[in-house]
């Protein structure tokens, strides 16, 4: 029996010689290698993977974290697979995970047992890529997850402070699955297995690779500036990312090619947004749910923090210029079906140490559930960023329905005693300056704030001033002194004593020591409790990052106040407590 067969019929797929062995394997098909420790969880990317893959029929095996500073026999250790390595950082982009805002590195990293830090190396996609390049240099290697997904075009990097090529060209990977990567791995895996589906490498959606063959002008694809044209003029980056930024936000975009280093990235077109059922069968797959057995009890501070939580969609229309999500998840809104929710949950109420409390029942935006465009056709021409930002737009149903029946439907789950609500809530979605938008948004907000968190309240206004407010696409924060009414409002009836938790950030581009002096005074933030902020991380593939490095407004190229100075930084931090 395979060691970490007890589990119901479940297993945990092997992770040792001795594990495919006792499955029968002389070989996998596919080895995964991640930076995170291996959680059979859906909020774990290589987990989803690893098990989307095996539900295709392929036999697949996952390094956790493997040592990549000794002989290397982590790498050695399953041998070679049939078909390819995939290769990913982690949940987080190895950089991010590694280093706070003011570039000091953490003491701790949250995927590994017991919270340890380092297990993983910098730019991790890149290290363990060229290492298996070098050991196994016939074997093809797919890259994805965050840290590949929000490099894989030219990118600023904020730890070295310069701009960096797409992933592809620095690791050597010869692909690259972007976004939600279970379609684009079993579509490489097929294509590798014998090509049954004749595909090339043109018609592999949600695939990028390298190549030295240049692109031709089928009115498909759209030429980015090169690599070295960005780095010799920052407008070229600019022209470059809004490029970029409009074709990841397109129902039906075109294929990116950019020059490079004498060869050229192509960048295929995605796959069209998941429908429910396809997304419901994605988490239905035979996760256990649990940590690999390998860890033997020591805890996985991520693991902790969502084991008792369910996601119910993908995606994000919100449109933040500092936020990935649209980059890697999509705008357009994908849900679960209220059946495959409820489920997950019957199986959470299964595991050990469960006590009847949902810790979030969230996603990206938690209050995004099955909303979209009334009229699908619009959306298939619109070529706007935010379906909220500067106003909400009309063909978008907003309806919070849906959401608090499911809302319903799950406390009354025997077994289950609270559900709460741990993800950011829009509030921008159920309410304008003169009050909630109609009878629903108000029954949710009411439902919400009595049934649906514990004592705290939290919510993302970033900043108070809308010059800053504007450059982060976020609306206008006398929207938040609204809110802050309605929600005293509802506390007082029902006798709660709730409180308001919002988050800020500092050191934005064009924020300056005055902006944060004016948020630390402002009235409206009495006696709120002002605890919450971080100071802004320039990551890849953000607007936000691009007004960082450039100095510019990248709508009008306008020249645009940028603190780069770390100590200035950390004094717009401070300046947040001091009132």
């Amino acid at each position: 029996m395979h060691p970490s067969s007890d589990i119901g019929h479940k297993a945990f797929l092997p992770t040792t010689r001795d594990e495919m062995r006792r499955l029968g394997w002389e070989q996998a098909d596919i080895i995964l290698f991640t930076g995170d420790a291996y959680v059979d969880h859906p909020s774990f990317g290589t987990a989803v993977i690893a098990r989307t893959l095996e539900r295709e029929g392929y036999k697949v095996a996952v390094v956790p974290q493997p040592n990549w500073r000794d002989d290397l026999r982590d790498f050695r250790k399953l041998g070679a697979p049939r078909l390819f390595f995939g290769v990913s950082a982690g949940a987080m982009d190895s950089m991010v995970n590694h280093y706070t805002a003011f570039k000091r590195l953490r003491s701790n990293d949250a995927y590994t047992p017991g919270g340890a830090a380092g297990f993983r190396p910098d730019y991790a996609v890149t290290v363990y890529t060229r290492i298996l390049k070098q050991l196994f240099p016939e074997i093809p290697v797919v890259i994805g997850g965050i840290e590949a997904s929000l490099r894989r075009v030219t990118h600023y990097d904020y730890w070295k402070d310069c701009l960096m090529p797409s992933i592809l060209v620095s690791s050597g990977a010869d692909f690259l699955t972007y976004g939600m990567g279970e379609r684009g791995n079993i579509q490489i895996a097929r294509y590798l297995d014998g090509n049954p589906e004749r595909k090339t490498l043109r018609d592999l959606l949600q695939t990028a690779y390298f190549s030295d063959e240049a692109p031709k002008d089928d009115g498909q694809t759209v030429i980015l500036p090169s690599f070295e044209e960005c780095c010799k003029d920052k407008k070229a980056f600019v022209r470059n990312f809004n490029q970029v930024e409009l074709q990841a936000n397109l129902l039906h975009p075109k294929r990116i090619v950019e020059p490079c280093q004498g060869g050229y990235v192509y960048i295929n077109e995605p796959f069209p947004p998941m429908e429910t059922p396809e997304l419901d069968e994605v988490y239905d797959l035979p996760y256990t749910m649990l940590p690999h057995p390998r860890y033997k009890g020591k805890a996985i501070p991520a693991y902790e923090m969502i084991k008792n939580s369910v996601t119910i969609h993908r995606g994000c229309f919100g449109g933040c210029s500092f936020c990935t999500i649209a980059a890697h998840q999509g705008k357009f809104i994908q849900s679960r079906s209220r059946e495959s929710i409820i489920a997950e949950i019957e199986q959470l109420k299964a595991l050990p140490g469960f006590a009847g409390n949902l810790s979030d029942v969230g996603a990206p935006s938690a209050n995004m559930y099955q909303m979209g465009g009334k009229n699908r056709d619009i959306c298939a021409k619109c070529k706007r960023k935010s379906c909220l930002y500067p106003k909400m737009c009309p063909n978008l149903d907003h309806s919070h329905k849906a959401l608090t029946k499911l809302y319903r439907d799950i406390d009354s789950i025997k077994g289950v005693r609270h559900s709460y609500i741990g993800s950011g809530v829009r509030y921008d979605l159920l309410m304008d300056e003169k009050g909630f938008l109609d009878e629903d948004s108000r029954i949710y907000f009411k439902e919400l704030i009595s049934r649906h968190i514990s004592g705290r309240f939290k919510v993302a206004p970033e900043h108070t001033e809308d010059h800053i407010l504007n450059l982060m696409n976020k609306p206008p924060f006398s929207l938040f002194v609204v809110m802050k009414k309605e929600f005293e409002k509802i506390c007082s009836q029902a006798g709660l004593n709730q409180q308001i938790i919002p988050y800020f950030i500092s050191s934005h581009p064009g924020c300056r020591l005055s902006d944060m002096k004016a948020l630390a005074s402002n009235k409206a933030l009495k006696g709120v409790l002002t605890e919450q902020v971080q100071s802004f991380t320039p990551t890849p593939m953000t607007r936000s990052s691009v007004m960082f490095y450039t100095g510019l407004e990248p709508n009008t190229l306008k020249p645009l106040f940028v603190e780069k100075n770390i100590e200035r930084q950390r004094q717009q931090k401070s300046y947040f407590f001091k009132k």
